[in-house]
């Protein structure tokens, strides 16, 4: 396995500056990117696009965010109507 530390580096130092701006813990959104493996691969892309300077304004990235995490919370109240569509 390659060395994942810089890129672990670079993942911290964005979910702080995240979860600042957020007004959240930071703590939460490493747990919740180390439970999932779906998240993880989304922020590796966001991390790729970033380092290629081809990035998407802030309001809809976190539209597009805020959405995610809703389906996500949608998914978890409604166990029964996951993949029933």
């Amino acid at each position: 396995m390659a060395n994942r530390q810089p890129l672990q580096t670079e993942r911290m130092a964005l979910f702080d500056r995240i979860a600042q701006r957020r007004g959240i813990s930071s703590q939460a959104i490493r747990r919740a990117t180390e439970s999932n493996d779906g998240l993880d691969a989304f922020i590796q892309v966001c991390v790729d696009v970033l380092d290629r300077s081809d990035g998407i304004p802030h309001e809809p990235a976190m539209a597009g965010l805020d959405a995610m995490i809703a389906k996500r919370r949608l998914d978890a109240d409604n166990p029964v109507a996951v993949g029933a569509g």
